[in-house]
């Protein structure tokens, strides 16, 4: 078999997400890219999910379904996906918000993901306004037994925080990243103050510049349609694509004199410390390059 175009072990090793169950035609065999290679897959209540490497050989790939989307691997992967316990609550709604082409690095998404900086600047009268724009202090862990990065205590004035939210507050969130590509956010709910919504970006690599974000949505929400809470966290996702699109460079440099960070920027960097930590090359300019 000839070289795959990724090289990175890590990267090769980790799950992928392929594309919604939901947005899947049952019983058919649909194609996408990962990693610079052309992938098959096809789903069906009976056969579950399936996924390939196209060519002669058909060459079989492991498969999970979770979350409600189809992931693969193109390597050895571990037993089972990260968790998330509430996308199993029953009161939940849950659903693919929407898969999104973006012209960036995977590693350069996640960050972009975990800034909320911007949200006054960018999402203006809706997850921010001035004047307030200070990012307060938060917490920011790296914990090798979970493997993940997480953020919390993090605090911000939002007119408008979600679909169901009908004026503005302070609203707390906490955000995870349990996978190099794949970022979990918590918000304070509209419906139930002490419960939190549930947004996910799980990021499928097509090459080491472009992306193919799927959004999970986990949310507690009994006055709107699908629709309304799609296009809500579209019309966010909206905002935030032409400033990832015209971030330089496109790939996260992982040297940390690269970019000046600021305090709002803590988790950035421990995400990118944590990537340097794991020896990942793909979507990165890696430290000392």
């Amino acid at each position: 078999m000839p070289t795959p175009p990724c090289t990175d072990p890590v990267v090769l090793n980790l799950w992928h997400p392929l594309s919604a169950v939901a947005e899947t035609a049952a019983g058919q065999d649909h194609t996408t890219t990962l990693l610079e290679e052309q992938i098959g897959y096809a789903w069906s209540p009976d056969a579950g999910a399936r996924a390939w490497r196209t060519g002669a050989t058909q060459h079989q790939l492991p498969t999970l379904v979770r979350y409600g989307y189809i992931w693969t691997s193109l390597g050895t992967p571990p037993k089972d996906l990260f968790s998330i316990p509430e996308y199993d609550e029953p009161d939940r709604r849950n659903m693919n918000a929407s898969t999104i082409g973006v012209h960036v690095s995977a590693p350069r998404a996640i960050e972009n993901f975990l800034d909320m900086a911007h949200f006054p600047f960018v999402h203006t009268d809706v997850l921010g306004s001035e004047p307030h724009t200070e990012v307060v202090e938060y917490d920011v862990d790296v914990s090798a037994e979970r493997d993940e990065v997480l953020a919390t205590r993090c605090r911000m004035f939002q007119p408008k925080a979600s679909a169901s939210s009908s004026a503005g507050a302070e609203v707390e969130y906490v955000y995870r990243v349990p996978h190099p590509y794949c970022s979990i956010l918590y918000k304070t709910s509209g419906d139930d103050p002490g419960r939190k919504d549930v947004i996910a970006v799980f990021l499928q690599p097509v090459d080491q510049e472009h992306v193919r974000a799927h959004l999970l949505l986990s949310v507690l929400d009994d006055a709107h349609e699908d629709k309304e809470i799609r296009n809500f966290q579209q019309s966010i996702f909206g905002q935030d694509k032409p400033i990832l699109e015209n971030q330089f460079p496109k790939r996260l440099p992982l040297d940390p004199r690269s970019e000046t960070p600021i305090r709002a920027d803590k988790s950035a960097v421990a995400y990118r410390r944590w990537l340097s930590g794991k020896g990942i090359t793909y979507g990165v300019i890696p430290a000392g390059r």
